[in-house]
């Protein structure tokens, strides 16, 4: 036995049975079933170990949905940060708000276009906090553009030459550029538009030429003004770049661009750890923050808008919640943050190579409002029976066909960490810890084996082994 004193491990207390509560999604007022425990503290690579089979905290609260029977399965997601790419949606988020922090302007159309998510109830242990309020975004095509570029691709498969007259329309290559993942600084361009069938080009006006063109002639120009000869005669072409023209900006490109001295608004971020039931470590081999549970905080001129809640584990950032205000959601904070902290992860894997993932909580293929989760790409979800990470374009036609699914297709394969000697699992008795095994030779309780051996089937054999189970 060893004495309460030297405790430095995870201490918890297992609710017996299944609770039931009403789902904050479909409703139902007693469909949403979990079992769950109170954290009274909890090491972060216990956490990490308990949320890749399924866990979830909210607060102290440490529960898991019953998956076969719950009325609306959630299954833990998370994002490959290190291969993740923006969206075009994506983009257009965080060239909103870089056109908003610069010049102040603000879309129009943003709120219709991009609403914020709806409340969503996290109906665990009756906590009404709001999970991960990221935008659910709309990835809309351009006709015009599409209906251009097949115009274009027929007359080249025929071998004519098609001449263009002159639009009326000026569009702002702003959006045009946010939809062909250039990434680049942009000005008004002129389009000009295919003529119809039977219609000759007016001769008097200049060819079409696309947005990229312009800018690389003006590139041109541009570089020839600062010629040291002072002129073309002394110019040398640049060379080609050795990356692919059309490569578009990473992640941090995007998020990190910078702003004119004169911008009109100024966006910080701070951080500091808060109160959860993880305990804060900082090894040396760990990020310079150290693992535990952080606040993110944004201002904009000196005011918050919004505060994000994560947990720093040894193998990922989990996104707890997202506070925000409700008047600045015309910047999509939500789809804003999610992008900062994916960025964050890869940040910290610098230093950490383990901290690879971005995780998001649960995925609710059954709730639409949810599914917005699964447009950050790429990305696994866990299988509810192997605790298995699997794609989730593989997991998606199941899912199409069942709210509940077994993600593995080896119907041999089994729960590598279920529990497999129940009595070596840590019991925190009378101050004293001892094995389950020698416990339960002094205890005769009704229902208390049950409680155990359940506790100790959904947290895993690791993990029942290093947490300390209260009992009393």
């Amino acid at each position: 036995m060893a004495s309460c004193a030297a405790l430095s491990s995870s201490l918890v207390e297992y609710f017996e049975g299944e609770d039931f509560y009403r789902c904050g999604y479909c409703k139902n007022e007693s469909g949403s079933r979990s079992n769950g425990m109170w954290a009274h503290s909890m090491t972060v690579q216990d956490y990490q170990d308990l949320i890749d089979r399924g866990w979830r905290r909210s607060g102290r609260y440490v529960y898991k949905p019953v998956m076969n029977q719950t009325c609306c399965p959630q299954y833990t997601i998370r994002c490959r940060a290190l291969q993740f790419q923006p969206s075009k949606s994506h983009k257009k988020v965080l060239k909103k708000m870089l056109k908003f922090l610069a010049k102040g302007e603000i879309s129009k159309g943003s709120c219709e276009d991009e609403p914020m998510e709806p409340s969503m109830e996290d109906a665990v242990a009756g906590d009404m906090a709001l999970i991960n309020r990221l935008d659910l975004q709309c990835d809309l095509k351009n006709l015009g553009d599409n209906l251009k570029e097949s115009l274009e691709r027929e007359v080249k498969k025929k071998g004519k030459s098609t001449k263009k007259e002159e639009s009326k329309e000026f569009i702002q290559s702003q959006d045009r550029n946010e939809e062909l993942g250039s990434g680049e600084p942009s000005h008004a361009v002129e389009v000009h538009a295919v003529p119809k069938p039977g219609k000759g080009a007016d001769l008097s006006k200049p060819p079409c030429r696309k947005a990229k063109e312009i800018r690389k002639e003006r590139k041109r120009l541009k570089l020839m003004q600062q010629s040291p000869a002072g002129g073309p005669e002394g110019f040398q072409a640049p060379r080609e770049p050795k990356t692919k023209p059309n490569q578009p900006k990473s992640l941090e490109e995007l998020i990190f661009e910078s702003l004119p001295e004169d911008s009109s608004h100024k966006l910080e971020f701070t951080g500091f750890l808060c109160t959860s039931p993880l305990e804060p470590e900082n090894p040396p081999n760990g990020p310079d923050c150290g693992y535990g549970s952080f606040h993110q905080q944004y201002w904009l001129d000196g005011k918050i808008i919004a505060v994000g809640v994560i947990d720093i584990l040894p193998s990922c950032v989990s996104s707890v919640y997202l506070y925000y205000d409700p008047d600045y959601s015309f910047l999509s904070l939500g789809v804003y943050s999610a992008l900062r902290e994916i960025a964050f992860t890869r940040q910290l894997h610098e230093k950490a190579s383990q901290l690879s993932y971005y995780y998001m909580g649960f995925y609710i293929h059954s709730c639409p409002k949810m599914k917005y989760k699964g447009h950050y790409r790429p990305s696994d979800l866990l299988c509810p029976e192997t605790y298995v990470w699997v794609p989730i374009e593989q997991c998606l036609p199941s899912l199409e066909n069942s709210k509940y699914c077994r993600f593995n297709q080896d119907p041999e394969a089994a729960d590598e960490g279920r529990s497999r000697d129940p009595d070596r699992l840590q019991v925190l008795y009378k101050k004293a810890i001892l094995p389950y095994g020698v416990f339960k030779q002094q205890q005769r309780e009704p229902g208390e084996e049950a409680a155990v051996l359940q506790y100790a089937s959904l947290v895993g054999q690791a993990c029942s082994e290093r947490m300390l189970l209260f009992r009393n």
